[in-house]
């Protein structure tokens, strides 16, 4: 019993001097921290929650749905024209050689819009041919007939008969393109078969320098090359936004920016073609102020007594600010809607006058004057009472007159323009094409023109 009792105390002993060991080594308060990772500060700066979704929006575009629908569509277009070139003897010593003839061949591109055969392309692809062959994306090859052209808008239509329908592009709403938006250009350049290259639209309404006529491109940056004249701009969808037309190019290669008419000012235009022959150019009746470059929109100089604007309640001073709700920021804009209309439509015209805006109706007149700026006047289509008066089918009036040869001669304002070259002028506008064709090249150009006595005088100008 007692052996067991000292084993029992000899174990607490032990016990307790190991306790008191420990206290003494490891006497320090020990204590356990948590550590928390504080989150990182960050500033916004111009954020906008449309770039979030970049990324997604750039993965989800698909190009090759639209490709595949639209090159089938895109043909190639050889114009042939026949020229003749005289020997430098004939030119000086008027030998009465007919001088040599050869052929000049021109290509370009086009686009089937409907399945009966019909084709759009560049006026300035098809100037001047003689014959018109159009090769498809499957080598057929087809004569094309000219339906009709219009050198302003640089715009041609020609026809294909074929025993088969044919793949066509159907026409988009050119005004609700927007920017930043895919499209695709469909051509062929360098004589290669139907090619697609891929860009965002860059701009609308895009006016260039030094052009004349269309004032109301779409500027991309697809490349466009030597070929794609006359090819398609499509969306995404495969819907046709534009005819390509031209490029910014001191190369006469891509060299960044390419241009289309607009699929709406096309279609405008081939649809006049198709019933009237011609192209009907709506006005609204006013005269632009362009003195003041810094207006957001376009500022009416003047009114017409006898046009839409006048009897809708526009007034001078007014600033032009949407048409059909399409935002107009400078003239290439208004042109623009204006030209993808037709005499006799109503466009709602909102003006910003005294503060507030004001929306109204207008009747879009026909154009009935027109420039010449060879000759340096402005001439007016005939009234039926002028034309049953002077006892004549047609003519052009003189309505403004900056040409000294003309005032030497005493042609003056309010002569009636009859022939042009001794064949007969049939309104101002072809009177116009007549006068800017000859003049200036070096020929003379003889005109017959009524007095204001009612006579008939003729002359000769170079």
């Amino acid at each position: 019993m007692k052996k067991i009792l000292g084993l029992l105390g000899m174990a607490i002993l032990g016990g307790a001097i190991t306790l008191g060991g420990y206290k003494m080594m490891f006497n320090d308060e020990v204590i356990v921290e948590r550590t928390v990772t504080q989150p990182i500060k960050t500033i916004t700066a111009n954020y906008n929650p449309v770039l979030d979704k970049i990324n997604t929006v750039t993965n989800s575009v698909d190009l090759s749905v639209a490709a595949e629908n639209t090159v089938n569509s895109v043909v190639h277009v050889k114009n042939t024209a026949v020229r003749t070139q005289l020997s430098p003897a004939d030119i000086f010593f008027g030998n009465g050689s007919k001088g040599r003839k050869y052929e000049q061949v021109g290509t370009g591109s086009g686009v089937i819009i409907s399945q009966d055969g019909y084709i759009v392309t560049n006026n300035h692809v098809i100037s001047g041919a003689t014959e018109i062959e159009i090769t498809l994306n499957n080598r057929k090859k087809y004569k094309a007939e000219l339906i009709g052209t219009d050198k302003e808008n640089d715009i041609a239509l020609l026809k294909i008969d074929s025993d088969v329908d044919l793949p066509y592009i159907p026409f988009a709403n050119s005004d609700t393109i927007k920017i930043g938006e895919w499209v695709l250009a469909v051509g062929n350049p360098y004589n290669l078969t139907s090619t697609v290259t891929a860009g965002i639209v860059s701009a609308k309404g895009r006016d260039l320098e030094g052009n004349k006529n269309i004032e109301s491109f779409i500027q991309t940056d697809a490349a466009v090359n030597p070929g794609n004249s006359g090819g398609a701009l499509v969306n995404t969808r495969g819907e046709l936004v534009g005819i390509n037309t031209a490029i910014s190019s001191k190369t006469g290669s891509f060299v960044g920016y390419s241009f289309a008419v607009p699929s709406n000012i096309t279609k405008k235009i081939i649809d006049d073609l198709l019933e009237f022959g011609s192209v009907q150019e709506a006005i609204l009746g006013i005269n632009i102020d362009q003195r003041d470059d810094n207006i957001d929109g376009v500022k009416i100089g003047a009114v017409a007594e006898d046009g839409g604007a006048k009897k809708s309640g526009l007034k001078e001073g007014d600033i032009i600010k949407k048409v059909n709700n399409v935002k107009i920021s400078k003239y290439s804009e208004l042109r623009g809607q204006l030209t993808a209309k037709r005499p006799g439509e109503f466009v709602d015209v909102t003006v910003y006058r005294d503060g507030e805006f004001i929306t109204k109706s207008v009747k879009l007149s026909k154009k009935d004057s027109y420039i010449s700026r060879s000759l340096r006047v402005v001439l007016k289509d005939l009234t039926k009472k002028e034309m049953k008066k002077y006892d004549i089918s047609g003519g052009a009036k003189i309505i403004t007159n900056q040409n000294k040869n003309l005032d030497y001669y005493g042609v003056k304002e309010g002569y009636i323009i009859t022939e042009i070259n001794k064949k007969p002028v049939l309104n101002a506008s072809a009177a116009v094409k007549a006068i800017e064709a000859s003049y200036g090249s070096g020929k003379s150009i003889y005109l017959e023109v009524i007095n204001l006595e009612g006579e008939r005088e003729r002359y000769a100008f170079r």
